[in-house]
């Protein structure tokens, strides 16, 4: 990871940062068959973070692991995470914290409560710094929005049942495709998600910032249509402007 990420640092000086978190990042069958040691553990992720950043900082005498490129481009490291560990644990080493908001925004007040409470200055911080994620389905009308998000629907709803998570058209209703419990499933999964015209949009962040005091926000928008993403994300940064 240390030579992955140096070598990006390399190519693109200040535009890589590196986001760290204990989930495997892919379903359990998947995460199965790529793990090819399995001595180690999530218990041990605060100590593999010091080491990855060991790997990142300036050389010492006595090291002799060195990671070529990678030693002593301290690429900004991030810790991610969707429980109270990770949050914890950003906070004590003094690192910038990037909360799972976009599938997990039960935990997201109380994760931001107790990554700012065990905040501790240090090289890299000199005070908390939060990111959340945020589902994106912006559109011209809310009822345009609302029609490209059944798209968003019919994948966390096969997520939920183990199904391909292959994109999937939208369609001009969700009834008949789910069921009620799996509905309010969806609707718990994302909970923080942005769904409307720019104004509805507006409104929305102007909220969850007033509410959060987030410092960043990391958008996801999972429409079936490159150009209505694109759209999307171009809607988007017009309210960011205004």
């Amino acid at each position: 990871i240390a030579e992955q990420f140096g070598t990006l640092e390399s190519l693109y000086p200040g535009r890589i940062d590196l986001g760290l978190g204990r989930a495997p990042g892919s379903d359990q069958m998947t995460a199965r068959a790529l793990r090819r040691e399995r001595s180690g553990s999530a218990d041990e992720f605060p100590e593999d973070v010091t080491e990855l950043m060991r790997y990142l900082g300036p050389r010492t005498p006595d090291q002799r692991i060195i990671a070529m490129p990678g030693t002593g481009t301290n690429v900004p490291v991030w810790l991610l995470g969707s429980s109270l560990f990770s949050a914890q644990l950003a906070g004590e080493r003094g690192l910038p914290y990037a909360f799972a908001s976009h599938f997990a925004p039960r935990f997201m007040h109380e994760a931001i409560r107790v990554y700012r409470n065990h905040f501790k200055p240090s090289a890299v911080l000199d005070k908390p710094y939060v990111m959340l994620g945020v589902p994106l389905v912006a559109a011209d009308t809310d009822e345009q929005a609302e029609y490209l998000a059944t798209s968003v629907y019919q994948r966390i709803l096969a997520l939920m049942r183990g199904q391909s998570l292959v994109q999937r058209p939208p369609v001009e209703t969700m009834d008949g495709l789910w069921l009620p419990h799996e509905k309010a499933a969806v609707g718990d999964f994302l909970g923080l998600a942005m769904v409307g015209s720019p104004q509805k949009i507006r409104a929305k962040l102007e909220v969850l910032i007033e509410q959060t005091q987030a410092d960043e926000l990391i958008f996801t928008c999972d429409l079936y249509e490159h150009a209505d993403r694109v759209h999307s994300y171009e809607l988007l940064a017009q309210v960011m402007k205004s």
